[in-house]
């Protein structure tokens, strides 16, 4: 077990491109309590490129899209690449065999192209829409929203198996049952923070419901959750709380 600054470290290098590296003989499974973390950190700087947006006075779809793509570039479209090849594998393959094998091909195809399209729209749209309030909700949105939905992957991770003995998750291991419980205490107090209760109690019932269907469905097509799974569970609800931000503040 590492301390919180080795914990911190190897959190901060797996989740984002920011010039961190982890600490030899860090287990990223023992770090898994800091993605909220990390993922408060690319809301804060996708928050700070909006304000500076409206400081310049951009239309607000310019500012949500320019915020959006500093969140991408900090993570290292980590979860974007996810999503993509989830969408591919379950989408364009009828054997397991054959999606898991689509999942690892570096190649984009269509469905992955339409999931990062109809996803990066909803966040800029809703983001876009928390802009009339002024400049400080979208940012405290995007804070909110990234923390909330990494979250939930150490659970995620823990409750679904995995369906592969190598790549991304299997690497990271297991969290242990207290890193998923801090974890997700540490996503929800953020995002209370940042959006309020009545933001937080709808987002967390979406995401539930969401990614025990998407739990379900990777379970039916190749057997279990892998990396690109898990970024699929963190693009969800990172879309489904911006939404509940946007319906509701």
């Amino acid at each position: 077990m590492g301390g919180i600054t080795t914990d911190l470290r190897a959190g901060l290098a797996f989740c984002t491109r920011l010039p961190v590296s982890a600490p030899d003989g860090a287990r990223l499974a023992d770090a898994a309590w800091t993605f909220p973390v990390a993922g408060a950190v690319a809301g804060l700087i996708g928050g700070a490129v909006f304000a500076g947006c409206a400081i310049l006075d951009l239309p607000a779809l310019v500012s949500a899209t320019l915020a959006v793509a500093a969140t991408a570039l900090a993570t290292g479209c980590l979860h974007e690449d996810g999503l993509a090849d989830t969408a591919d594998g379950f989408g364009g393959a009828r054997s397991a065999e054959r999606a898991v094998e689509i999942m690892r091909d570096s190649r984009i195809g269509t469905y992955g192209v339409v999931a990062l399209i109809v996803t990066f729209l909803l966040r800029i749209g809703a983001l876009a829409s928390l802009a009339s309030a002024g400049a400080a909700l979208p940012a405290l949105a995007l804070i909110g929203a990234h923390a909330g939905a990494r979250g939930a992957l150490p659970l995620f991770m823990r409750l679904v198996p995995r369906a592969r003995d190598d790549g991304l998750s299997a690497g990271a291991g297991k969290p242990t049952e207290a890193a998923a419980v801090k974890a997700a205490a540490i996503g929800l107090v953020v995002a209370l923070l940042c959006l309020g209760l009545g933001v937080t109690l709808v987002s967390a019932l979406l995401m539930a419901s969401a990614l025990t269907l998407l739990a379900r469905m990777a379970m039916k097509k190749i057997g279990g959750q892998t990396g690109d799974v898990l970024g699929t569970a963190e693009q969800t609800g990172e879309v489904l709380i911006l939404l509940a931000a946007a319906a509701i503040l």
